[in-house]
């Protein structure tokens, strides 16, 4: 790995002086081995430091910290479990469609908590969340959503008619919107870069450029082999998310989705004037494959999403797709027609794990020594930081009431092996763009 290699995966990585970590070597006894140098990684780590001191816990990480998804997606901290309410309730059922939002909830309230009392630097602001509707249909579909959150008990969650929205932000896309207070931006490699800082101040030894290559299970302890040395562990967790189909246990309980981000230069007084959005939202659409848009510390708007892409086998080299960046730059224009002569400077993409059910899943692998947490959906920016709080309850084997949730130890669906796996997820794909077609005809 070379020093300054991750700097051009995402404008994020390139927002503040970072200075790769030692590699492992030789070898390691610990208590605890931790694979994932992200947010579930480091919540983790840092919960079990917090929980008890005197472990031994390493952490990790193939190549720097924040180096996938947390360092590269849009840096919404957001109540949204898997795609939206309704599926979960689909899928589980309306009892389990509310406890998924209320772990949401507890997941963004936990994750302001831990940025203010540690201090956290990471540009954090909690302006709250827009769900727009961008036509008569997805109009519907939001007031369907608010109507199933109302008749689950959910609170702080209202429809936005067209003309008080239009006060906070203005497009003339919009007819209204879920609005929800409960949600922050910030910005997510200064946030990963700044947990890599207190976990090591708590004794956790963290190793980057430091790629795991075998699991092996040898008597009461579990050894993993590096390049540099073998950890043997009492306890080890894969906390790898969209990389997770590269380990054999865990290869057929989510797939890697490439989702991607275009972003302009600093937007200037005139166009605030135009579009508003003096009070920061993050905003999302309604589309199966949404939009999601926030502006950045310094006044820049990031755009994400219209459309993924997927890899076949183990690739995981789907970052870039000059489409669907094209495509994002045109829609940034027509979600606000002043910026029809702004520049964009910058363009990337990464992966999120995707279960078959686009739900989470976390719990035992086997045995109570192995611990996983993947499947956050795209979401994943707070629900990474409550299931790290997770995941320490099952390594220290306690029952609480997180364990108790219902995507804890659940039984995954398997995605299928391939070639039947990337035929699979491009049938799923197609008619997810297919329904975006007739629901926006634009």
């Amino acid at each position: 790995m070379h020093a300054e290699d991750f700097r051009g995966k995402s404008f994020w990585l390139g927002t503040r002086p970072y200075t790769p970590g030692p590699s492992l070597s030789g070898d390691l006894e610990v208590d605890v081995a931790i694979v994932g140098g992200g947010f579930t990684g480091l919540a983790t780590a840092h919960f079990l430091k917090q929980e008890e001191p005197s472990l031994r816990v390493a952490l990790l990480e193939a190549e720097v910290i924040g180096y996938g998804a947390s360092g590269r997606n849009g840096g919404f901290s957001m109540t949204l479990f898997g795609l939206t309410l309704s599926i979960t309730a689909a899928r589980f059922g309306k009892a389990r469609a509310r406890e998924a939002h209320l772990y949401m909830e507890r997941a963004v309230d936990l994750l302001a908590e831990r940025i203010a009392t540690l201090g956290l630097d990471c540009d954090y602001e909690h302006p709250g969340f827009l769900r727009v509707a961008t036509s008569e249909k997805y109009r519907k579909r939001i007031l369907h959503e608010i109507e199933l959150a109302h008749s689950l008990g959910l609170e702080g969650i209202e429809w936005m008619e067209a003309d008080r929205l239009g006060e906070e932000v203005r497009s003339p896309l919009y007819l209204g919107a879920w609005w929800e207070p409960r949600c922050g931006i910030l910005n997510p490699a200064k946030l990963a870069w700044s947990w890599k800082e207190v976990v090591e101040g708590q004794g956790v030894e963290v190793f980057e450029g430091t790629p795991v290559r075998q699991i092996r299970r040898r008597g009461d302890r579990l050894e993993l082999g590096t390049p540099g040395g073998t950890v043997r562990a009492g306890k080890l967790v894969l906390a790898t998310n969209a990389w997770s189909h590269l380990i054999p246990m865990l290869r057929r309980k989510q797939v890697p989705a490439f989702t991607h981000i275009v972003l302009t230069e600093p937007l200037g007084d005139r166009h605030f004037e135009e579009i508003g959005w003096r009070n920061r939202q993050g905003i999302e659409d309604a589309r199966n494959l949404v939009h999601y848009y926030r502006l950045t510390a310094d006044n820049r708007l990031l755009m994400g999403g219209r459309d993924i892409s997927v890899a076949f086998g183990r690739d995981m080299d789907r970052d870039l797709n000059e489409e669907v960046f094209n495509g994002l730059e045109r829609d940034v224009r027509e979600t606000f027609p002043v910026l029809r002569d702004v520049r964009f400077t910058h363009r990337w993409g990464g992966p999120v794990s995707i279960p078959v059910d686009m739900a989470p899943a976390m719990g035992y692998l086997g045995d109570p020594r192995v611990v996983y947490s993947l499947g956050c959906v795209g979401h994943g920016v707070s629900m990474t930081h409550l299931n790290g709080r997770t995941v320490t309850d099952l390594v220290l084997e306690r029952s609480t009431d997180l364990t108790e949730v219902f995507f804890v130890n659940r039984r995954t669906i398997p995605w299928p092996p391939e070639p039947l796996r990337w035929a699979a997820s491009h049938a799923v794909l197609g008619y997810m763009r297919l329904e975006d077609r007739v629901h926006d005809p634009r």
